[in-house]
């Protein structure tokens, strides 16, 4: 990590081309706790998490290319989107489901991008023996090009891990999953029946001596690598405290599987709802708790600026795709 400004869950994930030598990368799937959101909001001068928020991931290299007015000209049509009953004020709900939308909108698009390297057979469904040959058939096959124990340890350790995923997003139990199922296995974190998995993940990743918890070391060593020597930097003692005063519950030192869950999943916390209001409060210069279009535009660098990343082709899209 960069920064304590999120908290992460590390999700490891497998990707390859299609009978290609697989490749390892790490997926983190990114739960803000609501106190460290705030701080990353007040840290984040280039608006980086709003930009990712309203617009969504992947969609924003077009503002790069863009002129501060055509910016402020596309994002105007995407206000008037954004107003369902076309009052002409953008309320905190209206943006919240925005907000909603295009996070739904960007997990099913990535898995349209994939769709084809694993459904190999053309049937329009991915089995769990298609998703392991795209995934794993090189090593499973050469097994002598992965010599060095690190290799061998991660792809061994990740070829059930998947397969529990899989059975898990696979609600029929028929080891074939259609575009729901599949979605389900590659975003675990935005369906309901996955977050057991998302939590088993994370305990799995976090926990290096094996007893089935989360200590104090082992949760600061995820976000801190003490390489140096030196002293420890002050928003690690911060996390350290965070760990005792709210991450370990029951006061006994390590973390269970409830506690990764609350830590991860906050159920009292809606992060859509909470960034609605923060671009509301931020934006609203009457205090009337709703925005008007020119109130956005003049905010526009918060929303849209081009010094944002990932985030942007909204604006050349059809409403209908919306």
């Amino acid at each position: 990590m960069d920064a304590p400004g999120f908290v992460c869950a590390l999700l490891l994930c497998t990707v390859a081309a299609v009978h290609g030598k697989p490749t390892l990368r790490k997926d983190r799937v990114i739960f803000q706790d609501p106190e460290l959101l705030r701080q990353a909001h007040e840290d984040n001068k280039s608006f980086q998490y709003d930009h990712e928020a309203f617009l969504g991931k992947d969609e924003a290299k077009t503002f790069d290319q863009l002129t501060p007015e055509e910016s402020k000209d596309r994002l105007g049509k995407i206000v008037e989107r954004i107003d369902g009953d076309a009052d002409g004020y953008i309320t905190t709900d209206e943006l919240k489901a925005w907000i909603k939308r295009v996070q739904k909108r960007y997990v099913y698009e990535n898995v349209a991008k994939v769709w084809t390297d694993y459904d190999l057979n053309k049937d329009n469904k991915v089995s769990w023996d298609e998703y392991k040959q795209a995934t794993y058939g090189y090593y499973l096959s050469n097994p002598e090009d992965f010599e060095e124990a690190t290799d061998q340890f991660s792809f061994k350790k990740m070829l059930p891990r998947d397969e529990r995923r899989f059975k898990t997003a696979d609600l029929n139990g028929d080891l074939v999953a259609d575009k729901e199922e599949f979605t389900a296995f590659l975003h675990p974190e935005e369906f309901e029946h996955m977050k057991d998995i998302v939590v088993l993940e994370t305990l799995g990743d976090i926990d290096k001596n094996g007893d089935g918890h989360v200590d104090e070391d082992e949760y600061i060593a995820d976000m801190f690598a003490h390489e140096d020597g030196g002293p420890e930097p002050e928003w690690v003692k911060t996390e350290r405290e965070q760990f005792s005063d709210f991450r370990d519950l029951n006061k006994d030192g390590k973390m269970d599987q409830d506690e990764i869950r609350q830590w991860i999943m906050p159920q009292d916390y809606d992060h859509a709802q909470a960034e609605a209001r923060h671009l509301v409060y931020e934006s609203d210069q009457d205090k009337d708790q709703m925005l008007t279009k020119e109130e956005i535009i003049e905010n526009w660098n918060m929303f849209v600026g081009s010094q944002a990343t990932n985030y942007g082709e909204d604006l050349t899209r059809n409403h209908d795709e919306l």
